[in-house]
């Protein structure tokens, strides 16, 4: 079974931790994607404040985790060249929800970028630290941001977070990262990429 924390990135940066729900029913027949997918959407249409639906989506992903052995021996190998790699499980046109295993290779860092949507990464395995960031804009740098913390994931936590959140991803320890990721529609004309040292943020 699968444990760990639950964790929420706020829009300003702040990390908040809460209980781990597990859910332990019904696990006589696997919890399969197709049925994630389905109450996934039922939440999605039931729910549109962004906050409460990831706290709906929470117990579901780790139902799925408890229960979908496969995603356990997934095999996804980060690219030799970039340092990570994506393998997309769900994604359709125009409907707002993509699903991928990401892998990070030891040592890779993410550039510091937001999402423009909500978002859950359920750490497989591997170590990930997550840097956190805040905008402190001032008249010359509009831009610019400063650090708000960071955590350390471990095999079994689960971060959510809200779509102006801000962070990057470094893979900690030996063994590359795998995690289960979810996003909503991304506003992809408020996803950047940000540069702390020159205070501009850029479309990412």
């Amino acid at each position: 079974m699968i444990t760990g924390k639950d964790w929420l990135v706020t829009d300003d940066g702040q990390c908040r931790v809460g209980e781990a729900i597990s859910q332990t029913q019904n696990l006589t027949h696997p919890y399969r994607l197709y049925r994630f997918l389905t109450d996934l959407e039922d939440v999605l249409e039931q729910i549109s404040d962004d906050y409460l639906r990831l706290q709906a989506i929470c117990p579901l992903v780790r139902r799925l985790l408890d229960g979908s052995s496969w995603l356990q021996i997934a095999l996804l190998e980060p690219d030799s060249e970039t340092g990570w790699a994506v393998q997309t499980l769900y994604d359709e046109p125009f409907f707002p929800l993509t699903v991928q295993l990401v892998a990070w290779a030891p040592g890779a860092v993410s550039p510091i970028h937001n999402h423009a949507s909500w978002g859950l990464v359920a750490l497989l395995s591997g170590q990930e630290k997550n840097t956190f960031w805040q905008r402190s804009p001032n008249a010359k740098f509009p831009n610019k941001i400063k650090t708000a913390g960071d955590i350390l994931l471990a095999s079994g936590d689960i971060l959510c977070f809200m779509p102006d959140a801000i962070h990057h991803v470094e893979a900690i320890g030996d063994e590359p990262t795998i995690s289960f990721n979810i996003y909503g529609e991304t506003d992809y004309d408020r996803r950047f990429e940000f540069n702390q040292i020159q205070g501009t943020a850029e479309n990412f």
